[in-house]
Formats: C-alpha cells, sequence, structure tokens
C-alpha cells in the first residue's frame, strides 16, 4: 500500500472514530471529545522493545511501528462498530498496509457499502457472510482429520480455507459433509502444527519436573496470583516449578482438545506483575485484553525462542493436533518452537492470547496459532494484571455495580449489554473491564444503545 493511501486512510479513520462515536470536536460551549481507540489502548506508551521487535520482523520503520498501532486500534474499533450495524450481512474486516492505514469491511448487502465507505473504510462487496463460512468451518471440524489439520475463514477471499497434508484429503472431507467446492480453497502444506511442548529444558516453567512450556498472562484470582497458558501444558494437578526450578504452584483447571486453556495457581513466593518478557528480557507492560483484527501487528514472548512478531491472519481458526480438534484459536505469521506453548502473545499493550501449536520454525519461518486469552478469564473468574489499581472483586453476586450493571473485572463479549449512569450500552470489542474504562468514557469499546 502507498504511504499517500496510509495518510488519507488515517485521516479518514480518526473522523470516523468521531463519526461513530457520536460526538465532536471540542468547543468552548460543549464537553471534552471522549477518547480515541488509540487514546484508550495506549498505543503512543508503546515500549522501545516492542517497537524495535515490530521493526525487525515486519519491515518497518521507526514512524510506521508507531502509526501502525494507532491505526491498529482505530480499525478495530470502526470495523467493530460496522459489524454491529450490518448485523447479519457482515463477511469480516481488516487492515492493509505497511502502517496498517487501511481498513476494508465486507458485507454481502450492496445497500452498506455506502455506510462503510462514510467511515472512512474502504467497502467490499461478497456473497458469502461471516457467519455462513463459519457454519461451514464448524461441520467440516466434525470430519476433520490430521490429513486435513487446520480449517479457517478467510475474509479476504470469502472462502473457507482448507490444509491438506495429503492431495485429495480436502476433497474427501468436502465430499463426507456435503461441502460445496466452489465455497472453499484448498491449500497444499508439508506440515501440521502440533503442541509446542519439549522435554529438553530451558528457562521458564516445568511441569512435575520435567516438561516445559511458557508462562502467558498473570492473573488474580482473589487473593491467590496465577497466570494463563496453555491446556496442553498440563492438567488439573499438575505441578510446577518456576524458570529458577523453584517450587511454583499447580494447574487448576485444563481443557485440551476442544479448547487450548489452562491457568496454574502461584504459591505465595510469586507475585503477578503486569508485565511480558519482551527483547532482551526488558518488561513489555500489560494494560488490556482488546482482541485485535485480522491484519494486525502481534508480538509473542517465549522461553524457547524470546520475542518474535507478526501479523494477525484469521480468528476463529480450527486446528486439528494428533490430540484432537481445537476450535476458536487465531492463526497468525508468527513463529514458535517447542517450549513456546503457553506463552504470551500481545499486540501494542493488549493482551492478545496464548501459544497453542503451530509449524515451521524460527529459522525458516512458520505459522503458529494462539487460544484467545479473554475465554480463558471468563471460564476461570481470573483477572488479568494490568498497571494502574486492581479493580479488585466488585460487587458481590446479584449486586449491581454503582450507577448500573457494568462491573470492572467482568469479560465482556462483543453483543454484550449493560447499564451504566442510567443508560444502556453495547460492547462492541470483546475485553476485560478495568477501572477507568467505563462505558461512557471508552467510546472504541462500548456503544450506547
Amino acid at each position: 500500500m502507498l504511504k499517500r493511501h496510509a495518510r488519507a486512510a488515517c485521516t479518514a479513520l480518526a473522523a470516523a472514530g468521531l463519526l461513530l462515536a457520536g460526538t465532536g470536536g471540542a468547543t468552548a460551549d460543549s464537553a471534552p471529545a471522549a477518547p480515541s481507540a488509540a487514546a484508550t489502548l495506549r498505543t503512543a506508551d508503546a515500549p522501545p522493545e516492542l517497537l524495535a521487535a515490530m521493526q525487525r520482523d515486519l519491515g518497518l520503520t521507526p514512524t510506521q511501528a508507531k502509526a501502525r498501532l494507532a491505526h491498529e486500534a482505530e480499525a478495530g474499533a470502526t470495523a467493530a462498530r460496522l459489524r454491529d450495524r450490518l448485523g447479519a450481512a457482515f463477511a469480516g474486516a481488516w487492515v492493509d498496509g505497511a502502517d496498517a492505514g487501511t481498513l476494508t469491511v465486507a458485507t454481502t448487502r450492496a445497500a452498506d457499502t455506502a455506510a462503510i465507505r462514510a467511515t472512512g473504510a474502504r467497502a467490499k462487496l461478497v456473497t458469502r457472510t461471516l457467519a455462513d463460512l463459519d457454519a461451514d468451518r464448524a461441520a467440516l471440524d466434525r470430519a476433520a482429520g490430521p490429513a486435513t489439520p487446520v480449517r479457517y475463514v478467510d475474509p479476504r477471499s470469502n472462502t473457507l480455507v482448507v490444509e491438506e497434508t495429503e492431495a485429495g484429503a480436502a476433497a474427501a472431507l468436502l465430499a463426507a459433509t456435503g461441502t460445496d467446492a466452489d465455497r472453499v480453497t484448498v491449500v497444499r502444506t508439508a506440515e501440521a502444527p502440533r503442541p509446542l511442548y519439549d522435554l529438553r529444558g530451558g528457562d521458564a516453567y516445568y511441569m512435575n519436573g520435567s516438561g516445559r512450556c511458557s508462562v502467558g498472562f498473570p492473573v488474580t484470582k482473589g487473593s491467590t496470583n496465577g497466570f494463563a497458558t496453555a491446556g496442553h501444558c498440563g492438567r488439573a494437578g499438575t505441578t510446577t516449578s518456576g524458570f529458577n526450578q523453584v517450587a511454583q504452584g499447580s494447574f487448576q483447571a485444563s481443557v485440551f482438545p476442544g479448547n487450548d486453556m489452562a491457568w496454574v495457581a502461584a504459591n505465595a513466593q510469586w507475585t503477578a506483575t503486569p508485565y511480558v518478557k519482551g527483547s532482551g528480557g526488558a518488561n513489555v507492560q500489560v494494560t488490556g485484553s482488546v482482541l485485535q483484527p485480522v491484519g494486525a501487528s502481534v508480538c509473542r514472548s517465549g522461553s524457547t525462542t524470546g520475542w518474535h512478531c507478526g501479523t494477525i491472519q484469521q480468528h476463529g481458526t480450527s486446528v486439528t493436533y494428533p490430540e484432537g480438534t481445537i476450535s476458536g484459536v487465531t492463526r497468525t505469521t508468527v513463529c514458535a518452537e517447542p517450549g513456546d506453548s503457553g506463552g504470551s502473545y500481545i499486540s501494542g499493550s493488549q493482551a492478545q492470547g496464548v501459544t497453542s501449536g503451530g509449524s515451521g520454525n524460527c529459522s525458516s519461518g512458520g505459522t503458529t496459532f494462539f487460544q484467545p486469552l479473554n475465554p480463558i478469564l471468563s471460564a476461570y473468574g481470573l483477572t488479568l494484571k494490568v498497571s494502574g489499581s486492581d479493580p479488585g472483586p466488585g460487587p458481590g453476586p446479584g449486586e449491581p455495580e454503582p450507577g448500573g450493571t457494568w462491573k470492572a473485572g467482568t469479560v465482556y463479549a462483543a453483543g454484550a449489554t449493560v447499564t451504566h449512569g442510567g443508560a444502556t450500552y453495547r460492547c462492541i470489542q470483546g475485553h476485560q473491564a478495568q477501572t477507568g474504562w467505563e462505558p461512557p468514557n471508552v467510546p472504541a469499546l462500548w456503544q450506547r444503545v
């Protein structure tokens, strides 16, 4: 994408953020505009280590790396609002350009294109909705085997993609499920994904004194400290020791296959911090858990290969490992190797998920998948450790938050509704609520209805 296009798109997106939020520029007689998505997600505070890794792995200039994080935040908010507005006709969204300056939103309804363009985004008219293609993927998941290890919806091509390791495997799967071949793109792959754990030691955490994985994101549950990680790393009751081989804690819950999620409760010697280990061991601060759109940059931290960056390729991907199928993971271009499993994926300062598996390596490149973090937080009642004050446990069960039903510490999925200050709001981007992110304050996350 030419730089001039990115600049034009950036200007349009900034205007779209005000339009969609229902606010205008502040004047002497009006209240200040609500913060932009970039301000809400604190993209300007990205640490030098993260920006340097983006420059190295994505081939960006320093200016492009900074601009990309801001553009991705604004594009995510705009795409979320359009998804809510388009409803069943929505067919996906993605960003393009070195600095993610162009947002494209697809729809099956021609009448929607003008509304899409009015926000500064590009409109693409397609024949299949995202929901239809995702239903096809779910049908294939039930019959897929090791020879068709990966299935996902590609919004750019408006098709369902099936990867096969053996010639004819995808065609057999389509025939067995009665899926229309015209809706599917078949991709031949030489290597199937596998969970990224090993038995070779390293500087991370160890399960039952042997296998090694990587810490995901530090969390709390009440007064207990711990961390989220991958489910294939251990089962409930599996004990862990830290990078220094000091007794650390134990797995409290774990799901794999189906999903790839778990959490470990630590003993009193370990304290959760709002950091991910970045390049050279520097701390990268986590400030939230807003999932970023297709095409956005994302960086991964793992105990084997350290800090690497790439882009988000698809959400809602299904992967069949030898142990079984997992669904709802995100496909990325970030490399990883055995021992990186469970490690952190972060976009800017926003936690994205934990490493599940992949193929390739960090010498020749590869594809990896992460289990999104928000479902882990929600499933186990965990609170992500972020900068600032801990929101605490909040009101007890059944007690409304002062001013409405919104409550800090709750994980809200897109489409959820709450009340706050006498008004009703709909969540447009999934995240874990925290103090300061009350609905009226963050139009990038909540839309008044």
